[in-house]
């Protein structure tokens, strides 16, 4: 039987998923530590308000990429140990769709910053 909604639940099992992130995943914690001071950052650009949301918009943009990988891949890695290449092709796009979301961070930032000069 499906549990009943509680928000308070819902949050804290959110908040489990960021400390197994943390615990978990590398690349997790790489990106914490160039997005958070780039979010720093972002505050003392002369940008208007909607250049500083998408600043920081493509910045969490990535972390939640990175959380559907760790996802993806933990679903797999659960499902079989042994090489396959359904399971390869499936880790290979769920890291694609990471790589997608800093390329477009790293394009808005370039973006954004080049226009202040």
């Amino acid at each position: 039987m499906k549990p009943k909604y509680h928000i308070f639940n819902n949050a804290k099992y959110a908040l489990e998923g960021v400390i197994a992130l943390f615990k978990n995943e590398m690349a997790f914690r790489i990106e914490i530590c160039i997005i958070i001071p780039a979010i720093f950052i972002s505050f003392f650009l002369k940008i208007s308000l909607i250049e500083h949301l998408i600043l920081i918009a493509v910045l969490i943009l990535v972390l939640i990429a990175e959380s559907f990988n760790s996802a993806i891949e933990a679903c797999v890695d659960l499902i079989t140990d042994k090489w396959h290449q359904k399971a390869k092709i499936a880790k290979d796009c769920a890291s694609a769709g990471v790589f997608f979301s800093v390329i477009l961070a790293l394009f808005s930032w370039i973006f954004i910053i080049v226009g202040l000069i």
